[in-house]
């Protein structure tokens, strides 16, 4: 796990620094931000066309091969970009063509390496292990953000792709070498033959048990709601703190390393959650918005600074355990395709989220749409912990059977 935890951390900080590089050179090649915006667009889209299918492939494949497999691809499309830009041939349409290519990949990467850390614990180990994920990946973003500007200053821009070719053979290289914990999930492939279940492993099977599951449709009810009305603070506070709060830029980049030590910090106590839950999900759902409605009526800088602090903590552990709850709830042999499912979901939310809440912002300013956006989650996150309360049975079920009653003990099972 330590070794697969330094992988990460230097492949996290390749793509981070891939990404930040990505902007600045779509922005040289064409000078436009919307363009800019497009290259983002391409990249997250086949989440939402070919994820399910990514899913169904890493419920398939040997989770090892596949992870080996995916990396290196990822960092043979880094070192060929790496080699337009250093040749001066780049353009465009073959920048457009590569972050496709990038995409379609991390339908499978992403849900591989997600399942491949779970398996090098024990299984009650299992959300420790994804706080320790989340802490790599928020480090990681750091270090790759603050490392893309020295890069391109000293070596050039396509010394950056290089850099991130290079994590991914990184991560590549450290795969042959890791193994199970005692203790662990067994290996997806074993599913079909210890689980019952139809012999293809379809795509429709994931759908059906996610949608038959409601834990895990509230689940994507709590974070749809979060993630389009109270996560976006890159845009909420950066109109808040740059209009009513009359600060600049540097205002606003103080507050974002608030919010980025805040992420750390709840990854930290993320870590430390032993049996997260939906309802765990909701009331740190809703203990986050509602500091989000005083953040959004703060009367100055000073007050939203103490404010940003523990929202961004209480952020980070809510994605902890809503991310263990998620890659524990299902069984195995399902884990791919239900990982699949969420990510398609929750490109809805990345691609629809802003444009909603710029219109909200529109109608009713920064201040406005903090504050309706954390009513309306809190709100939301409330009702729906009163209707499970009362949709749950107050009165015990007796089942009264004599020995060898099988009807009895099936009734009793299903009781349960």
């Amino acid at each position: 796990m330590r070794w697969w935890s330094a992988a990460n951390f230097v492949s996290n900080a390749g793509t981070w620094m891939q990404l930040t590089v990505q902007n600045l050179l779509v922005l040289h090649i064409t000078g436009s931000a919307a363009a800019t915006g497009l290259s983002m667009s391409v990249q997250a889209a086949p989440a939402l066309f070919v994820s399910l299918l990514g899913g169904a492939a890493v419920d398939r494949w040997p989770r090892k091969l596949t992870v080996a497999v995916s990396q290196a691809l990822l960092g043979a499309v880094a070192f060929t970009t790496a080699l337009l830009v250093a040749l001066d041939r780049i353009d465009m349409p073959a920048l457009l063509v590569l972050a496709a290519v990038t995409g379609v990949i991390a339908t499978v990467d992403g849900p591989a390496c997600a399942l491949l850390g779970n398996d090098l614990v024990p299984v009650a180990d299992v959300p420790s292990a994804i706080g320790v994920g989340a802490l790599v990946h928020s480090a990681g973003r750091l270090a790759g953000t603050a490392l893309a500007g020295i890069t391109v200053g000293f070596l050039g821009t396509g010394a950056a792709y290089a850099a991130n070719g290079l994590s991914f053979l990184f991560v590549a290289a450290v795969v042959p070498f890791l193994r199970p914990a005692p203790g662990a999930a067994p290996e997806p492939a074993a599913g079909p033959r210890t689980v019952p279940a139809p012999a293809p492993m379809t795509v429709r099977e994931g759908l059906s048990f996610f949608a038959r599951r409601p834990r895990l449709v509230a689940l994507a009810g709590i974070t749809g709601l979060s993630s389009v009305f109270g996560r976006n603070y890159g845009l909420t506070l950066a109109v808040l703190v740059t209009g009513p709060l009359a600060g600049g830029a540097g205002a606003f980049g103080t507050v974002s390393t608030v919010l980025a030590v805040g992420g750390i910090l709840g990854a930290v106590l993320g870590a430390r959650l032993r049996r997260p839950s939906v309802r765990t999900v909701g009331l740190l759902a809703a203990a986050g918005a509602l500091l989000q409605v005083v953040a959004g009526l703060s009367p100055s800088l000073a007050v939203l600074l103490v404010l940003v602090l523990p929202m961004a903590v209480v952020e980070s552990v809510s994605d902890t355990a809503g991310t263990a709850v998620l890659q524990t709830d299902p069984p195995p042999h399902l884990r791919g395709r239900v990982l699949g499912v969420w990510s398609s979901v929750g490109t809805v939310w990345s691609l629809g989220g802003p444009p909603l809440l710029g219109l909200l912002m529109e109608w009713a300013g920064a201040r406005g749409a903090l504050v309706a956006g954390g009513l309306l989650i809190a709100g939301s996150v409330g009702a729906g912990l009163l209707v499970h309360r009362r949709a749950a049975p107050s009165v015990p079920l007796t089942v009264c059977a004599k020995d060898g009653d099988m009807t009895g003990r099936a009734a009793l099972q299903t009781a349960a």
